[in-house]
Parts: structure tokens; C-alpha cells; sequence
């Protein structure tokens, strides 16, 4: 260190050198490199923290070429006590999140197939069914929306109730359900090509025919009510009259068609499609094809009517059929 042998303000000796102002400040230079190098050699001292092995898995013990076993980590080391995670939980995120894909995949696949199923089988089922030609006949002398609305409530009534019958008997077996199913749709398949190679041409019109019929016998009783009850019907007012014309034809359009679907082929299939089909696509398709159909019969009933030919509407109903039962028994349960 510089050796002081003048006490002057200005003049100061370093190592023997006489010097003025600027040997101060050598003099406070020489110090901060004296002191850095005694800080580097300190440090350089000290062993640095080794933490790669907290985050290192903990390895076997291995044996190399010669034979001898190589040592494992100590049984108090970090590297054996440091948590590590399988391999076998990383690969089986992979494995997981393409599992859940083909889940969904499949799911989707399953509602597009009963969807089709329904509303494809609806269709032809209804099409020329007597429920469209009731829907077709009141709509020509009663208001399309009272006669649809009526309509529509009992065909979504009566499918939501096949449809959850259908589900329910899912407590037998699938593969029972599926295969008797799939042997009902071909049966169905079959009886309607049947029915349709030996119906008439003008078979349509016949059905039509007989449902005028028996409409027109429900208006003419409605109308000698009032008769018979003498001055008590004209004293009601107008809107009554309008308030029981609605009901009346709104009744009417929903006991119609409720009886007439009972335990029609179209209410059949619905149950045998929910038993085995996806629930939320059999009732999708099915409201859809009964919508389809009952508006088409609103809205140009008679039109339609005059113009398809049942016939041609029941031979393309069995084959539809029989599409779906083969279709179903290639595809499997």
C-alpha cells in the first residue's frame, strides 16, 4: 500500500515517488483493484449450489460394458427425494385427450345416423299417412295456424312418448334390442313394398275420400248442437264464438291425429329407433319430419295430394326401410 511520509495537503509519496494531486487518485484507483481481486479470489472459493438434480428424474442403477454396476443416488441425496413425475402420467395425457376426441367423434356420428334414421323414416311414413290427409282437409275449411297448431301438439306428443318408451326398454340388452329391431325394420321394410306393389292407383284418393267423410260428420253434429239447444246458442256473443271455434278446431285437429297415430307404423319405428339410436337424434329428426309433413299438408294439402301417388310414396317408404335395417346390421350394435 502507498506509504505516506509527507502530511502536505498537495504532496504525498507513493512508494518512495514524491507526487502532487494526481497521485491521490492513483492512490484511490490502486485500492478499488486491490479490492476487486481480493473479492474474485473469495468468490472463486465458494462452490456453487447445484440444483439440477431437484428437477431431474431419479435414473436405475445401469450396468456398463464391463459388467460392473454403476452407483445409484445416494438414499438421502435430492436427486432420490426430489418428486419426479412418471412417464407413464406424461404419455397418458396424449393418450387421454385423443381418447376423449374419438369419444366426441363417435358421439357426433351417432346423432347425425339417428337423425337421418328418424326424419328420413318420418317422412315416408307420413307422406300420404292419414294424419296428413286429416291436417290437408281441415286446413281447406278451418285456419291453417289453429289446425297446424293442433296437428303438430298431438305428432310431437305422441314421438316424445314412443321416443321415451323406446329408451326405456334399453334395460334389456343391447344386443337383443339392436338385432329385434333391425329384424322389425325389415319386416316393416317388406309389408310395405308389399302393400304398395298391390295398391290401387287411386288408392289415395279413396283414404282422402274417407277422411272427408267422417270430418264432415263431425261438423254436422257440432252444428245441430246449438239447434237443439234452442235460443241458447244465438245468444252467445261474437267472442265466444270465435273463443269456441278455436277450441273446437284446435280439438278436433288433436284427437284426430292423435288416434290416428296410435300404434301407426310411423310410432313403431320411432320406438324401435330410440331402443338402439341415439335419444336426442331420434327426436331432432323425428319433430323435424313431422313438421315438414304436417306443414306441407297445411299449407297444400290438396295440391300435394292430387299430385303424388301413395303408391310411389309407400314403395320408396320400404326401401327406406330396408336400407336402415341393413344398413344398422353392417354397421353392428
Amino acid at each position: 500500500l502507498p506509504r505516506f511520509t509527507d502530511m502536505k495537503p498537495n504532496v504525498i509519496r507513493l512508494w518512495g515517488v514524491r507526487c502532487g494531486k494526481s497521485g491521490r487518485i492513483l492512490r484511490w484507483n490502486l485500492l478499488s483493484i486491490v479490492f476487486l481481486i481480493v473479492i474474485n479470489s473469495t468468490c472463486a472459493d465458494i462452490q456453487p449450489i447445484d440444483v439440477e438434480p431437484a428437477i431431474k428424474k431419479e435414473q436405475p442403477d445401469f450396468e456398463d460394458d464391463t459388467g460392473a454396476m454403476g452407483v445409484g443416488p445416494m438414499p438421502g441425496s435430492p436427486l432420490r427425494e426430489a418428486p419426479h413425475k412418471s412417464p407413464i402420467s406424461v404419455s397418458a395425457k396424449p393418450a387421454s385427450t385423443a381418447k376423449a376426441t374419438m369419444a366426441v367423434i363417435e358421439e357426433e356420428m351417432n346423432f347425425m345416423h339417428a337423425f337421418v334414421a328418424s326424419l328420413f323414416i318420418i317422412v315416408v311414413s307420413e307422406l300420404g299417412d292419414k294424419t296428413f290427409f286429416i291436417s290437408a282437409i281441415m286446413a281447406m275449411s278451418h285456419p291453417r295456424m289453429i289446425v297446424f297448431a293442433g296437428a303438430m301438439t298431438a305428432l310431437a306428443g305422441m314421438h316424445v312418448m314412443s321416443a321415451m318408451f323406446g329408451y326405456v326398454i334399453t334395460i334389456i340388452p343391447r344386443m337383443y334390442t339392436f338385432y329385434a329391431s333391425s329384424a322389425l325394420f325389415a319386416i316393416f321394410g317388406l309389408k310395405m313394398l308389399r302393400d304398395g306393389w298391390n295398391m290401387a292407383a287411386d288408392e289415395g284418393k279413396e283414404e282422402m275420400e274417407e277422411v272427408q267423410t267422417d270430418l264432415r260428420k263431425r261438423d254436422d253434429n257440432y252444428e245441430r248442437e246449438p239447434l237443439e239447444e234452442g235460443g241458447a246458442g244465438q245468444k252467445r256473443g261474437s267472442r265466444n264464438r270465435i273463443l269456441g271455434l278455436v277450441s273446437r278446431v284446435f280439438l278436433q285437429a288433436f284427437t284426430l291425429n292423435v288416434l290416428a297415430e296410435w300404434g301407426d307404423r310411423s310410432q313403431i319405428a320411432t320406438v324401435l329407433m330410440a331402443a338402439r339410436e341415439d335419444l336426442s337424434g331420434v327426436l331432432v329428426g323425428g319433430l323435424i319430419g313431422h313438421f315438414l309433413c304436417t306443414g306441407l299438408a297445411v299449407m297444400g294439402g290438396r295440391m300435394i295430394a292430387a299430385r303424388i301417388s301413395v303408391r310411389t310414396v309407400t314403395l320408396i317408404g320400404g326401401v327406406v326401410f330396408l336400407l336402415f335395417a341393413v344398413s344398422a346390421l353392417i354397421i353392428g350394435p
